[in-house]
């Protein structure tokens, strides 16, 4: 609170003041926020979409959700970390030890979305589902784990934004990230493409018909969070080895990787909204 009361003043927020580390030292071991992020959202996603499938209208079975938490899991992490190492920072091939070594971070979203999509298209097809219906229901868990992922990027300090200039009390001074008071990017990421797509996403699922409607609830996440990410990356500090290529291209790579899905989820938005919905009795066959 002392922090936040100094930034009104004037004064910048120092993370290494908040006293913020970056895992829970186990002796032998530190459990660090990042992985625990992950594994807990990847649980709480289970347990949610084990609860969908019991409303009337899944499109799968119990037995489905299951091969769905083991092949998703991969797929993000798998997805994830390739991505980034592709992306991002492709140094990482050259030294597996490195690329191998999540729990240090560097995870793309890009790369984690496409390992998702693939676990869920392999399940599809060996479980005879319909791919887009298994889709939405997905969508719905994925901001849950987003939330907690950058939140634990706070929390190591690590993906912090550009400078932020004066007017914005709330600016953070990094370390490694110079003098300068930095907009704290995770945070804003965290609250737009975590946060608020899990309030969307929940309304939408429980509270609307928006489930009986194929695409319409994957169309809205990859449009909503392709937004969000679009948005944040304005604040944040582009990766230091892909400076130049966003000062050159005027958009960092993350937002060049993003129009394409904003223009697929508005698409499939369009398309789900102009076919007729399910019957709200269809259920799966176990």
């Amino acid at each position: 609170m002392l922090e936040f009361l100094n930034a009104a003043s004037g004064e910048a927020i120092h993370w290494a003041d908040l006293g913020l580390r970056p895992g829970i030292e186990l002796g032998f071991f530190t459990l660090r926020y990042y992985s625990l992020a992950y594994l807990i959202g990847i649980l709480l996603a289970y347990w949610h979409l084990s609860k969908m499938v019991k409303a009337p209208g899944a499109p799968m079975a119990q037995d489905h959700v299951e091969d769905l938490f083991f092949y998703c899991t991969l797929g993000v992490i798998l997805g994830g970390r390739l991505g980034y190492a592709t992306f991002y920072e492709p140094s990482l091939w050259s030294d597996p030890s490195a690329l191998v070594a999540v729990w240090n971070g560097g995870m793309s979203f890009h790369g984690g979305l496409i390992g998702t999509v693939l676990a869920m298209a392999y399940v599809s097809w060996r479980g005879g589902l319909p791919f887009i219906r298994v889709a939405d229901y997905v969508a719905v868990n994925v901001p849950f784990g987003m939330t907690l992922g950058r939140i634990a990027n706070f929390i190591n300090g690590e993906l912090w934004g550009r400078p932020a200039g004066e007017g914005v009390p709330w600016a953070m001074v990094f370390p490694g990230g110079g003098p300068l008071a930095r907009h704290p990017s995770q945070l804003y990421e965290a609250a737009l493409e975590g946060l608020l797509m899990v309030i969307i996403m929940l309304f939408l699922f429980w509270r609307t018909r928006a489930r009986f409607r194929t695409g319409l609830l994957v169309g809205v996440f990859v449009t909503g969070i392709a937004l969000a990410r679009f948005v944040v990356e304005f604040f944040r500090q582009p990766d230091a080895q892909l400076a130049e290529f966003a000062a050159r291209s005027g958009l960092n790579m993350g937002q060049w990787l993003t129009i394409p899905l904003i223009i697929l989820g508005i698409g499939l938005i369009v398309w789900s909204l102009n076919r007729k919905p399910i019957a709200s009795g269809d259920r799966p066959v176990s």
